[in-house]
């Protein structure tokens, strides 16, 4: 990006960019409805690329496209710490920007190297070589899961380059130039969400602006019975842990903190017991035996109207 001495530069462009693409609901590439498709489709694939760093199941939730200026969407980053990329989009001309923000990448790069996920407060000025490192990471894992999600739509190939901690150190973009800004956001915890934020230049996407722009067609109830059968058959092959719980005894902290080898603690239980399913309670039944092992003959199966069974 060119820095803010070029704003006059763009100042000068302003009202012919604001003639040609109108306001951002009536631009040129229209409503984008293959776009925030794609988008909700790479949020889905985003999840496996933060999940194994985060250690936990994330949320992730593509929000509506925007089209923005540069410098308005800079002003609104600020000069806080962030991991801000520029990549190229072969065979488009011009270069995709993806931004990070700086506690979440601090945040990764604690969990990666076997931390608690701690964040520096303030944070700090500069990312670590490490920092950066985790960074360069996830921009590449981003940029794989972006050439796939843009398979259906155009065959591009995303290359990541250099990182930079503010967004005002970037080159060649213009103040006045805009942007389509399709934002995730990512549930870290149920009070606390990051932004990761992937923006196309607009005039890199006019020439397949008929693409991003077609509705995407309902397809007819039942589907290709064959695919469905391959489907189900797919599905009913997925392990599922299954477990029972004899005995949940509760004792006091105080007798907790003083047992000793060879200590007994009682544990009752009724004659059915649960069977648990993926965290939730699947049945009920009676603990026994069967060919020599210990087993629980199913007695009840939940259902709604079940309570006693949750």
């Amino acid at each position: 990006m060119a820095d803010r001495a070029g704003a006059s530069r763009g100042a000068q462009n302003s009202a012919q960019h604001s003639a040609a693409l109108g306001a951002p609901s009536a631009n040129l590439l229209g409503d984008l409805h293959a776009l925030q498709m794609m988008g909700e489709h790479l949020a889905r694939s985003m999840r496996t690329l933060f999940e194994p760093v985060l250690r936990r199941p994330v949320k992730l939730a593509a929000e509506p496209i925007k089209i923005v200026r540069f410098e308005d969407y800079a002003d609104g980053r600020g000069e806080r710490l962030g991991a801000h990329m520029l990549l190229t989009m072969a065979p488009l001309a011009g270069q995709a920007l993806v931004a990070l923000d700086g506690a979440l990448v601090l945040e990764l790069t604690d969990l990666f190297f076997g931390g608690t996920g701690q964040v520096p407060s303030p944070l700090p000025a500069e990312f670590a070589p490490s920092s950066e490192a985790i960074a360069q990471r996830i921009t590449a894992g981003l940029a794989d899961r972006m050439a796939a999600a843009w398979r259906d739509l155009s065959d591009i190939r995303f290359v990541p380059g250099r990182l930079e901690g503010h967004i005002g150190m970037l080159s060649h973009v213009e103040p006045d130039d805009r942007l389509v800004l399709t934002r995730f956001q990512l549930q870290l915890t149920e009070t606390r969400r990051s932004a990761v934020d992937i923006l196309y230049p607009v005039a890199s996407l006019k020439p397949i602006a008929p693409a991003l722009c077609a509705k995407v067609q309902g397809k007819k109830a039942g589907g290709d019975p064959a695919w469905m059968a391959s489907l189900t058959r797919a599905v009913m092959d997925v392990p599922l842990p299954v477990r029972s719980v004899l005995a949940e005894p509760v004792i006091p902290l105080s007798r907790l903190m003083a047992l000793q080898p060879g200590d007994i603690i009682p544990i009752s239980f009724g004659t059915d017991v649960p069977l648990i399913v993926a965290d939730n309670r699947f049945a009920v039944g009676a603990v026994g035996a069967a060919n020599g092992h210990a087993a629980v003959r199913v007695s009840r199966i939940a259902t709604p109207d079940t309570e006693d069974l949750r």
